[in-house]
């Protein structure tokens, strides 16, 4: 409780939390914006195989039915296939006694001269761009796990680099590796070096977000932290539901693509008035600079007579008595039975939990042709989820039933989703979107613990991820 008292001397509610949350709060804003990003950027759009017939300036007094008709065979779902064309013009099935049997005889082969794309939704996609279609699909389930292969790595890298560089800078850094690389996506002459730059932006934004809550907390006094790291949940929250009015302005993937990165080079420049955190400091024996930090936020904050109230002799006094504790680690977690026992429980629970999370927010197109509203429940969903989980703990604490009840109906919902067959869209949404609200009941707790000397700290969050 040192720091605390210190905090409270120089404010622990004022002006300065007041500015620091909202600079704070724009990234969290376009987080989700990049981790939903190819749910509109890389849409798959309606397609076919170019065919000459079709799609040269040949003349001719056919209708465009009957020339799709002898150039692209059925597929099994009785539509125009979208990955095969005819090798010849089948003019035998403009005979109107020709049957849909005898449309699936003539020899067939793959879209050898490229595709025709439906833009009336999407004008431009990265599917498009590099005709991630047919044999080439997989590539783009590919892009979207190398994107979250660089969240994992950002995790475990700028927790470390946080604790022995400092928040602020690595924070500003981490804005920095964003804005360039996810703006610098769009000139990607290929696709694995677009895939290359959004890893580089999502181990960015695993910094930014990981960062921002640690020293948001830090700067928070314990009474009030609850509230601060619930106005961060819906802030993510609400830029789910801003990422489908952002889609709905620019329906081309370099605009969008463009639109979410620059802001960061904003975020960038503001950040650089905000202060480190005096607490790190303090870990790291730099008391010096940890008063001067504490000395600004007392005078944004109106403390004028923190001048003479918080001096070296005071912060040395004050932190003597934390310098008893001993200090943590990560092993301990594999070392105490219990807590290795709740450690490896606590680890399948959130596997299970994103993995389930990811499958259905990240495959949108999967649920309807209508990405824009399915984005807005979806986000509307989640902010309502967590504020049902806010009351839920508050009156039910962090009961077993509860937690395990809700988890069951999730489960429940995502299971029967997959029975039910795909023409029934409404009922198919109605399940993802209850599945999805019972996410919010499970805020991931991601805890950053540093260690420093004989100092020990945790510092207890609610992170995007779900």
């Amino acid at each position: 409780m040192a720091f605390e008292e210190l905090l409270a001397r120089a404010g622990g509610v004022g002006l300065f939390q007041v500015l620091q949350i909202c600079i704070l709060l724009l990234p969290a804003l376009l987080a989700p914006f990049h981790i939903l990003l190819e749910n509109f950027s890389a849409a798959v759009p309606g397609h076919r195989c170019w065919t000459h017939v079709l799609d040269s300036e040949v003349p001719t007094h056919l209708t465009h039915e009957a020339l799709l008709a002898i150039s692209i065979p059925l597929g099994p779902n009785l539509q125009p296939d979208q990955c095969r064309r005819f090798r010849h013009p089948q003019w035998q099935f403009l005979d109107p006694n020709a049957t849909a049997a005898n449309r699936s005889e003539g020899a067939t082969e793959p879209c050898v001269d490229g595709w025709v794309y439906d833009h009336r939704t999407f004008t431009s996609t990265v599917v498009t761009r590099w005709d991630l279609v047919c044999s080439s699909q997989s590539l783009k389930a590919l892009g979207q796990a190398i994107f979250m292969a660089g969240t994992l790595a950002g995790a475990l890298v700028w927790g470390s680099l946080s604790h022995w560089l400092g928040r602020k800078s690595m924070l500003l850094w981490c804005y920095l590796k964003v804005a360039v690389a996810a703006a610098g996506a769009i000139l990607a002459p290929n696709f694995f070096i677009y895939c290359g730059l959004r890893f580089l932006s999502a181990f960015g934004l695993a910094g930014i977000i990981m960062t921002q809550a640690t020293l948001m907390a830090e700067w928070t006094t314990i009474r009030r932290r609850d509230v601060t790291m619930t106005i961060l949940g819906y802030t993510y929250s609400t830029g789910q539901m801003a990422l489908a009015g952002l889609a709905l302005a620019l329906w081309d993937w370099r605009n969008l693509q463009l639109a979410v990165s620059i802001p960061f080079l904003a975020i960038f420049l503001l950040s650089w008035w905000l202060p480190e955190s005096a607490r790190w400091l303090i870990t790291t024996g730099q008391p010096e600079k940890a008063l001067q930090e504490l000395q600004k936020v007392a005078r944004k904050n109106g403390h004028k007579e923190a001048k003479q109230t918080l001096t070296i002799e005071v912060l040395t006094s004050s932190m003597a008595s934390e310098a008893t504790e001993t200090p943590g680690s990560v092993l301990d977690l594999f070392r105490v039975p219990v807590l290795f026992q709740r450690t490896c429980v606590i680890a399948l629970v959130n596997f299970s939990l994103l993995l389930s999370y990811y499958g259905l927010v990240l495959d949108l197109q999967s649920l309807g042709r209508n990405l824009l509203l399915l984005q807005t429940l979806f986000g509307a969903v989640d902010f309502l989820g967590r504020a049902t989980a806010v009351l839920l703990l508050r009156f039910l604490g962090r009961a077993h039933r509860t937690l395990g009840g809700f988890f069951a109906l999730a489960g429940f919902c995502i299971s029967a989703n997959a029975l039910v067959p795909q023409d029934l869209q409404t009922l198919r949404v109605a399940l993802a979107i209850l599945g999805k609200g019972c996410f919010g009941l499970f805020p991931t707790q991601l805890r950053s613990s540093t260690a420093k000397g004989n100092q020990q700290e945790v510092v207890i969050m609610e992170s995007t991820w779900s």
